[in-house]
């Protein structure tokens, strides 16, 4: 399947399941109407797709319960998005071209809003009523570590502390494996896991995921140098205003160009070590690659 029709067949079934997910919940309007804005305000929907592209891809079939793992990732990482918005952390008044949580709900309740998102994400996996009691676990298990302090949230540690500072080359990675890397390839694995993929596969998918984070993020550095905040949908140049250490700021634009198609190849070799042609793959691949937003 094209990629095209792939996203149009899936994005507003993502959606869909997101708005189901929060809408029925009996919980403060307030904190409803905060989780659903930033839910709905958008976006690439990369780890969803990457989720459904795997499981595509390597079963050839749907899952019953495939759309549920999607849209608790997704909540994961928009509500890293609002978080990362805040005053304490970026202090950004624009993502995905709208006012960021904060800024329309307060402070106080787009923090909340973030804490149920996160911690709701949990409990959609928790009762998928289509996977074994062993897959949840292990589908809980690598969720907990790629978007907590062993993955995002430590790589967002490591983000704060690295302002103001130049980092090397090797701390720069290690930031970005986690912050943007260890979620990405979670969507990755979690494909693998409904699609019942070998421990070879499952290490395929893992390396694909490495590589497909870093090129994510060196693509979205290269992006804050040369894009502008109506093409990006939130503020142009803000790694600079920040002072925090990038690919071009390290290496020079053209260099940090070099190591995005590095990184792309390596996760393109990555998928050449599973069965089939991986096309969707490839194409999302290629998709973050040449994004310009």
């Amino acid at each position: 399947m094209n990629l095209t029709e792939f996203r149009t067949h899936y994005e507003p079934l993502i959606q869909q399941q997101m708005a189901e997910q929060i809408l029925s919940l009996s919980i403060p309007n307030s904190l409803k109407e905060s989780m659903h804005y930033s839910l709905q305000a958008g976006g690439k929907r990369i780890r969803p797709i990457l989720l459904l592209a795997v499981l595509h891809e390597l079963s050839g079939e749907e899952h019953p319960d495939a759309l549920k793992v999607a849209a608790a990732i997704e909540m994961i990482h928009t509500y890293s998005l609002i978080h990362d918005d805040l005053p304490s952390m970026d202090n950004d008044d624009l993502r995905r071209g709208m006012p960021t949580n904060h800024k329309v709900f307060g402070e106080a309740v787009a923090i909340l809003a973030g804490d149920a998102l996160l911690t709701y994400s949990f409990g959609i996996v928790a009762r998928l009523q289509h996977v074994s009691s062993d897959d949840k676990v292990r589908l809980i298990d690598l969720m907990s570590v790629s978007s907590g302090a062993e993955g995002m949230v430590g790589g967002q540690v490591l983000d704060i502390e690295g302002e103001e500072k130049k980092l090397t080359l090797q701390e720069l990675e290690q930031v970005h494996r986690l912050k943007t890397g260890a979620l990405l390839t979670y969507s990755i694995l979690a494909g693998g896991i409904l699609a019942k993929a070998s421990n070879e596969e499952m290490m395929a998918l893992s390396r694909f995921g490495e590589h497909l984070g870093l090129a994510f993020q060196i693509q979205d550095d290269i992006l804050d140098v040369t894009g502008t905040s109506e093409e990006l949908g939130k503020t142009a140049g803000k790694d600079e205003s920040s002072e925090k250490s990038t690919y071009p700021g390290l290496l020079t634009l053209p260099k940090a160009k070099e190591k995005l198609e590095y990184h792309a190849s390596q996760a393109i070799d990555a998928l050449h070590s599973l069965k089939g042609e991986q096309s969707l793959l490839l194409q999302l691949t290629q998709l973050i690659v040449q994004r310009k937003s």
